[in-house]
């Protein structure tokens, strides 16, 4: 079983304090999207050599589009049609947009060179979701989640700002970043799991190359 590191950091999102201030003013506000803010946090965290990647719970592809710059081929997946859909409407070529539910989704071993997600993880039980997804990285590949967090309070949990219709409903409250970190350790060693704003943690893992 090995361990997992909880710390705090927002340094780590690529972002100074001024430049927060900046996009959550009054003026800019309107155009700013919490999930949006942490994609350069998951690229920076990507492998210098990026053959491909798996992008979990890509919604209307926009990260999946970002992510085609830095890798040859880039499979996005999500169990919603509608935003499915969108996504393969902007997706390049190098995109592959998948309608398929992850868990349900059978998974090449040693494949990717990274696996990533943003607001996803907490609509599946995240102990299956990590050992559904990490036998498909290949060894030294890497793991790179965002994930919405439960706030302090019992059964108190933040809702995000979109309402769209084809987003999935949570059923359960996501999970604290305690929570968050022992299921982690128990599932992948030498994870680590950080505490984000925006009510959000990181949920970093890189799998170990066999010797």
């Amino acid at each position: 079983m090995g361990q997992v590191r909880l710390t705090w950091t927002d340094a780590d999102s690529g972002w100074q304090t001024s430049d927060l201030r900046r996009r959550v003013s009054t003026r800019t506000f309107g155009a700013w999207d919490h999930n949006a803010y942490y994609q350069r946090l998951l690229l920076k965290r990507l492998p210098e050599q990026c053959g491909r990647v798996l992008d979990v719970g890509c919604g209307a592809g926009a990260f999946a589009a970002r992510l085609a710059d830095h890798a040859e081929h880039v499979d996005a997946v999500d169990k919603s049609a509608p935003m499915i859909e969108a996504a393969r409407r902007r997706a390049p070529a190098n995109v592959s947009c998948i309608h398929a539910d992850v868990l349900k989704l059978s998974l090449p071993a040693d494949h990717y060179d990274a696996i990533v997600s943003i607001a996803a993880l907490h609509h599946l039980p995240l102990d299956d979701a990590l050992r559904h997804v990490a036998p498909a990285l290949r060894p030294g590949g890497v793991l790179a989640a965002v994930v919405l967090l439960r706030t302090a309070g019992r059964g108190s949990w933040y809702r995000p700002e979109s309402t769209h219709e084809a987003m999935p409903k949570v059923v359960d409250p996501p999970l604290t970043t305690r929570q968050a970190r022992d299921i982690a350790a128990a599932t992948l060693p030498c994870g680590d799991v950080r505490r984000l704003l925006f009510w959000r943690y990181l949920l970093l893992w890189q799998r170990p190359i066999e010797l």
